[in-house]
Formats: C-alpha cells, sequence, structure tokens
C-alpha cells in the first residue's frame, strides 16, 4: 500500500483532529495492530482529500462518487472494497460518539470482488518439505518454521510474535495473539513439539521473555526474513519460490478439512471471527473431490464411442 499523501492535507484543518481521535479508538479500544491502523488513516485521509469539505456534511452521494472515482482510476474491486470499509467505519464512530445523527457511507455498495481461491500444496507436496535433514542450526529453526506454519496453521505475523514463554510443550500447546489482539490456543502436533525442542536447544537466547525465533544475533526476526527463508526452502525441495506463509496455512485448514470434514473446528484453529472467512476452505476440498471423481469415476469422461 502507498504511503498517504498527506503534504495536501492541512494538519491544523478540525476534521484531521476527528480523523487521530478515530484512529486513537482504533488502537486503543479496538485494539488494532499499527498496520491495520495505517490503512485506516490512509484509506480516510484519502476520502478527505477527494471531498475536500467538513467531513461532517458529507452525504451518501458523496461516498458513492468517491468509490466510482476510485474505479475509473483503476482501482481493483477489493482495493475500492477496502477504502469504503475504512469510510464506513469512520462514520459509524462518528455516529457512535455522537457527532453525527446518521452514517451517510450506510447504503454505499462496493463492487463485487471475484474470490479466488488460495493456491495449497497437495499432501505429496507438502511431505517433500521435510525431506531433508535438519542439520545446521538455521536448518533447525527452518523447520521449526515450517512445522508452525503447516503444523498449526499459524499467520505470519502471529509467528513472527511468538515468544519462548509462548510455548508450552508438555501440553502440545501455543498461546497465540492473532488479529484485533485476541488470544488463542493452538495446538501443536508431535512433530511440531520434536522441531520446536529441537530448535530451543540450539536458541541463543532460551529465556522465556525472549523471541521464538530469532535473525541475527538475539533479535526477533522479522516477518520479511520469513518469507524469504521459505522462499529459498520452497526452491530447494519443491522446485519453484511460490512458497510463502498464508499457503501453508491454507494447506493446514485444506487438508485438515478433507480429513475431518469439521469447518467449525478448523475456524477455531485458524483464528477466525467468522466462519464465512473459513467457508473458502469447502470450495477447496470440493475441487479436490472433483478432481478425484474426473480421474477415477468411470462415468466421468464419456469413452470414444459414446454418443
Amino acid at each position: 500500500m502507498s504511503k498517504p499523501e498527506t503534504s495536501q492535507v492541512s494538519t491544523t484543518r478540525p476534521e484531521n483532529g476527528l480523523i487521530n481521535l478515530f484512529l486513537d479508538y482504533l488502537t486503543i479500544e479496538k485494539r488494532y495492530s499499527k498496520h491495520t491502523v495505517y490503512g485506516y488513516r490512509h484509506e480516510v485521509k484519502r476520502f478527505l482529500k477527494f471531498y475536500g469539505k467538513d467531513l461532517l456534511n458529507a452525504q451518501n452521494r458523496d461516498i458513492t462518487r468517491f468509490t466510482a472515482s476510485l474505479k475509473s482510476q483503476g482501482l481493483q474491486a477489493k482495493s475500492i472494497q477496502r477504502a469504503l470499509s475504512a469510510v464506513r467505519s469512520f462514520y459509524t464512530w462518528l455516529v457512535v460518539t455522537n457527532k453525527l445523527q446518521a452514517n451517510p457511507a450506510s447504503t454505499t455498495r462496493a463492487p463485487k470482488a471475484k474470490r479466488k481461491l488460495p493456491k495449497v500444496l497437495d499432501t505429496d507436496q507438502a511431505a517433500r518439505l521435510f525431506d531433508a535433514q535438519a542439520k545446521k542450526p538455521s536448518e533447525i529453526k527452518d523447520r521449526a518454521i515450517l512445522e508452525l506454519f503447516y503444523g498449526a496453521g499459524l499467520r505470519l505475523s502471529e509467528l513472527a510474535q511468538l515468544n519462548i514463554g509462548d510455548l508450552d510443550l508438555t501440553q502440545g500447546l501455543a498461546r497465540v495473539t492473532g488479529k484485533g489482539s485476541k488470544e488463542r490456543l493452538a495446538p501443536l502436533g508431535s512433530q511440531s513439539v520434536k522441531a520446536l525442542q529441537a530448535w530451543l536447544a540450539q536458541h541463543p537466547k532460551a529465556e522465556r521473555e525472549a523471541p521464538l525465533f530469532t535473525g541475527r544475533g538475539e533479535k526477533r526476526i522479522s516477518p520479511r526474513s520469513i518469507q524469504v527463508r521459505l522462499k529459498k526452502i520452497g526452491v530447494a525441495q519443491l522446485g519453484d519460490d511460490s512458497l510463502h506463509p498464508h499457503m501453508l496455512r491454507h494447506s493446514f485448514a485444506t487438508h485438515l478439512l478433507e480429513s475431518s470434514g469439521d469447518l467449525r473446528a478448523i475456524q477455531e484453529l485458524l483464528g477466525h471471527a467468522d466462519i464465512t472467512t473459513t467457508q473458502i476452505y469447502t470450495h477447496l476440498d470440493f475441487q479436490s473431490l472433483t478432481k478425484v471423481y474426473d480421474a477415477a469415476h468411470p462415468r466421468a469422461h464419456k469413452r470414444p464411442e459414446d454418443p
């Protein structure tokens, strides 16, 4: 996401005071991450730049013109949805805090985005990731990272934020801080526990408050470093550089659904607030079933002599 063009908006305008209060609300009460708050700030400032007037006077037609202008600029549907969601949340906050009587963005609809199914590994590919023997400390660390992504379905930010004290390897659990600073307990399989024990034996600073995964020296590893490491692993084990954290998380959920069929349990394991987010994996599972049918069922394809 590009940085907001704040130079166009005077910091002395009263609208900026409202926006800052809204951002404080997101940070303190909603406990949103810095990245998320930055995104809301960018989108609301973008609307302010477009509208150019007192934000308290905006009407529904102004919000509609704003989304239309974004579309004319070539923005994709998902980007327009994100912008509208931020503006709508801002005006909802104004109504809740009695600064406005009605939300002018409540009835505006963003264009529908085509839902892309996430790419996942098949079970053979997943097994190949763990074929190599981990001997060096960096390889042992990589194995533990892989196990947490694929074995516990963690998000990139969740894994990077883990401290040693968040693990209970006796019980096979990890205390994870997810979106909105919500905590959950993620179960760890025996292979994950084994990989983590091996890494902790190599850890440069094995104290409860220390970051679980370190980069250079004793500093916490950055999300970007994890992404780069996964790409290298993908090249070595799978022959391409498309491996990324969310692919492993998607693979975790898809393979679990194929085995159990329990969507509610997978929702809890992934830390999804809304089950509709989890339901994308039913599409992935159905896709895999149709492939099996097409490949194996005698009625899937017409024989040459069939009319």
